[in-house]
C-alpha cells in the first residue's frame, strides 16, 4: 500500500500562486509515476499534469505555460507550482501515485481562485 499526504491548497487572487506537495510513503516502487488531477464543482475529475520518476511531464492544455509539475525522487515527493491562477482553475486537487497495475489517491486539496 502506498499513502499519499497532499498540502499547500489554498485560498488565492486571481494572477496569484500556490505550490501544491503531495509525499508518498509505504511500500512505494523504483518505477512509479505521479502526478495531479483536479475535480471542480459538477464536472469529472481531469488529469492536470504527470511526471515520471525520470523527469518526463504531461500537461493539460488549459495548464500549459503556468503549471510546473516538478518531483524529489529521495522524497517520492510530487510538487506542481501553479502561476497565474484564473476562477477556472477553482477545483479539489487530487495527487495521483501510479506504479505497474496500481493507483493510489490523496485525499485532495481545495484551491479556490476568486476573480
Amino acid at each position: 500500500q502506498v499513502q499519499l499526504v497532499e498540502s499547500g491548497g489554498g485560498l488565492v487572487q486571481a494572477g496569484g500562486s500556490l505550490r501544491l506537495s503531495c509525499a508518498a510513503s509505504g511500500s512505494t516502487s523504483v518505477f512509479n509515476i505521479m502526478g495531479w488531477y483536479r475535480q471542480a464543482p459538477g464536472k469529472q475529475r481531469e488529469l492536470v499534469a504527470t511526471i515520471t520518476k525520470g523527469g518526463s511531464t504531461n500537461y493539460a492544455d488549459s495548464v500549459k505555460g503556468r503549471f510546473t509539475i516538478s518531483r524529489d525522487n529521495a522524497k517520492t515527493t510530487v510538487y506542481l507550482q501553479m502561476n497565474s491562477l484564473k476562477p477556472e482553475d477553482t477545483a479539489v486537487y487530487y495527487c495521483w501515485y501510479r506504479e505497474f497495475a496500481s493507483a493510489y489517491w490523496g485525499q485532495g486539496t481545495q484551491v479556490a481562485v476568486s476573480s
